[in-house]
């Protein structure tokens, strides 16, 4: 099967506890850094105000929520979520078809375009790129599964409900993109070739990433742990503009 290339668009974590933080720290990054992260972290300590401030400054937003919970209550979420014109939005894929399709429905009923238009995408999370599959067995209370094979697993959740794509290591990329290629998935655990892991199981570096058809690479700590963090991501970005 020929599965159509998709341009990796680096997102960058904003992993950061308050308002004042993840600002001084875009300003750090200049205008490559037009899409951000807001995980859990920096949207409970600061809430809707932080996406309405990087939509001032011509920001697209990925909110990394993780949503799991019952149908009706996912779907208000994800409804919520894009009425703030959030560009991706997960969910966890452990909450079945049902959940994944009702946040579907919710990013549809959002009705707001986002910053750079289109709405908002449900991208569904598949394993923890923190997840060995020692823990994932554990996790599952059964035999320790093989990793590769639940991600698809959970890519073809994700795909029958319609999704947008799916978060998954570097390692599982390829095989998600050659199963379901009308999925866009997205890769964490990244990290520059020589970089330390931190407490991340299952990384990979951006160029690989990419050429294996991520469709979006969060890049955290390998970028604004840097002391110049915007010139980092220049080169990244130039790095993946020459594949």
């Amino acid at each position: 099967m020929n599965v159509s290339p998709l341009r990796a668009q680096p997102v960058i974590a904003l992993d950061v506890p308050d308002l004042p933080s993840a600002l001084a720290l875009v300003e750090r990054l200049g205008p490559d850094g037009d899409f951000v992260k807001v995980g859990l972290e920096l949207f409970t300590a600061a809430g809707p105000a932080v996406v309405e401030a990087m939509h001032r400054q011509g920001r697209r937003v990925f909110l990394d929520l993780k949503l799991h919970d019952i149908p009706n209550t996912v779907r208000g979420a994800a409804r919520s979520a894009a009425a703030m014109g959030v560009s991706l939005l997960t969910v966890h894929g452990y909450g079945g078809a049902a959940m994944v399709e009702a946040a579907v429905q919710g990013a549809a009923e959002g009705g707001v375009v986002g910053v750079a238009g289109g709405g908002t995408g449900i991208l569904v999370v598949t394993v923890l790129t923190s997840h060995t599959a020692a823990d994932l067995g554990v996790t599952l209370g059964r035999e320790t599964p093989e990793v590769g094979a639940e991600v698809i697993r959970l890519a073809g959740v994700a795909e029958v409900a319609g999704a947008h794509g799916v978060v998954c290591s570097g390692h599982e990329v390829a095989a998600v993109r050659s199963t379901y290629p009308g999925l866009h998935p997205l890769v964490p655990g990244i990290r520059l070739p020589g970089g330390a892991a931190h407490d991340q199981a299952r990384i990979t570096t951006p160029e690989r990433a990419a050429a294996d058809g991520a469709a979006y690479l969060v890049l955290g700590r390998a970028v604004t742990g840097a002391s110049e963090p915007a010139a980092v991501l220049r080169g990244i970005r130039e790095s993946l503009a020459g594949r």
